[in-house]
């Protein structure tokens, strides 16, 4: 007989770790008189991600272990993607301490929000029933939400923070009612049953019921990857949100709405049998995820040339990489799981790292238009040499973790048979595209005249996630096998995935 003391509760040491520090900001910020300076909040809720970090490393070499009726899973997926979540985190909390505007007036709330956002994706990333897969997903956009529209009296949040959450809900209904679908033929909401039933279960009676369930779940949660035609909130929340938050759903986000994408799809419709067990269901839908990652690369890059908002620019990067990595879970090569795990990686650093750029200069000039940045090289040499790496990087230029990953995934679509070379070859020239507007930013930093000669000088956080990034997006870059060595020492995806 189980009892609650039978669980192995310290698997999920991380999630207590950042629960118990949300609860003890918020009841600081309740309890603490109005003089005090908020901001010390943030380094309290940046400790307490650090401790997560570190018993999930301490937690690295514990085997793979389920608990509560396999609802929570403790395995190399989870533990993977954790990371990704942590580090990102930690990072996005030291733009948040620094982010000096005025008009975000709840900065206790502010902080402990990333905490239960964070809190969210943990569990998405862990669940194994789609009942604690959906509690976590909706933690996560709950949290989003109110991060976005966190700026009252700012006009653009609010119209960022509308659409977001209308969206959100659209998405969410769709999400549910796909996976009403999966629990209609399956009979269960254990993702591992599910499973099980699938392999041994006769559905080809069933086909049509199938196709609804999963274009109706891809398309759901498309919306939270930012893919197109299902994209249409992320440049006006980028751009209206607080950048902490920016880089929050840029990156951490994005890493876990890609973690629920493989958890699902593999689990169920990478299980269901086609042609006689020689095929599934997910390699029968390639047709379809690759014109949606063509269109998505094609559109988000091309969109991207028109902005003058550095942040509004980097949203449609932002949709044209989402593309970039719908192409090997499109191609579902033996080199999935790590190839996407680094290019998430290396997004993250890439992504925040630009943004911590951003919001130095938007603090400074006023505004993130592009004219911003002109003769950033002269009012502040180390700032747009750091900027100047995370765009090499997010444009694939060799010695950057950003072209490790594109390398990985542009090959990863010729280990299949038959080669995808229509989608490859779009992925070049959609890459050479975003090129100009790249390189747009670099040449007014360089080769334009500032409007003032005033120094700007960042805060030292800032400065140090900014270095930080940029020495992990050049150290990916030249030593790769770093990263791979490190997922294969300790992530076995392949053999525990399903259990």
């Amino acid at each position: 007989m189980e009892t609650l003391l039978s669980y192995d509760w310290h698997t999920m040491m991380p999630e207590f770790i950042i629960v118990g520090f949300a609860i003890l900001l918020s009841l600081l910020d309740l309890f603490l008189g109005k003089k005090v300076d908020r901001r010390k909040l943030g380094w309290v809720g940046f400790v307490g991600v650090l401790v997560a970090f570190v018993s999930l490393l301490f937690l690295l070499p514990h085997e793979s272990t389920e608990i509560l009726f396999n609802t929570f899973r403790f395995d190399s997926f989870g533990k993977a993607f954790k990371l990704l979540l942590l580090v990102g985190t930690m990072l996005v909390f030291v733009l948040a301490i620094h982010d000096d505007e005025k008009e975000i007036q709840d900065r206790g709330e502010y902080y402990y929000l990333f905490l239960t956002a964070l809190l969210g994706a943990m569990f998405m990333v862990s669940s194994g029933d789609l009942i604690t897969l959906f509690v976590g997903l909706e933690l996560l956009s709950i949290s989003s939400y109110i991060l976005v529209a966190i700026r009252k009296k700012n006009r653009k949040s609010n119209e960022a923070a509308l659409k977001y959450v209308i969206n959100g809900g659209i998405s969410t209904a769709i999400t549910l009612f796909g996976l009403s679908y999966i629990y209609g033929l399956t009979g269960s909401t254990n993702i591992q049953d599910m499973s099980i039933f699938i392999q041994t279960g006769n559905l080809e009676s069933v086909q049509g019921l199938i196709g609804m369930a999963f274009l109706l779940t891809f398309v759901g949660l498309s919306f939270k990857l930012a893919t197109m035609p299902f994209h249409m909130w992320a440049p006006d929340v980028y751009e209206g949100a607080s950048t902490p938050v920016t880089a929050f759903l840029g990156a951490v986000s994005k890493v876990a709405g890609f973690a629920i994408v493989l958890r699902l799809f593999l689990s169920i419709f990478g299980a269901i049998p086609m042609d006689e067990g020689q095929s599934t269901y997910l390699l029968y839908m390639q047709g379809f995820i690759a014109v949606v990652a063509a269109i998505t690369m094609i559109i988000g890059n091309t969109i991207a040339l028109k902005q003058v908002s550095v942040k509004r620019m980097l949203a449609y990067s932002s949709i044209a990489h989402a593309g970039y990595l719908l192409v090997p879970f499109m191609a579902f090569s033996p080199f999935l799981m790590d190839n996407m795990w680094f290019y998430l990686l290396a997004y993250l650093f890439m992504n925040i790292g630009a943004l911590a750029v951003v919001q130095v200069v938007q603090r400074a000039i006023g505004s993130d238009h592009l004219t911003s940045f002109s003769g950033l090289y002269k009012r502040s040499p180390l700032l747009a040499v750091l900027l100047t790496i995370f765009l090499l990087s997010l444009a694939g230029i060799p010695g950057t973790a950003g072209f490790i990953g594109k390398v990985h995934i542009f090959l990863s679509a010729f280990v299949v048979e038959p080669a995808h070379y229509v989608l490859a070859a779009i992925l070049m020239g959609t890459t050479v595209i975003s090129y100009y507007y790249y390189f747009s930013i670099i040449q007014q930093m360089f080769f334009r005249q500032p409007d003032k000669e005033e120094t700007i000088r960042p805060q030292s956080g800032l400065l140090i996630v900014g270095c930080l990034c940029a020495v992990a997006t050049i150290v990916l870059g030249i030593f790769p096998f770093l990263a791979y060595e490190f997922f294969f020492q300790y992530f076995d995806v392949l053999k525990d995935f399903l259990g």
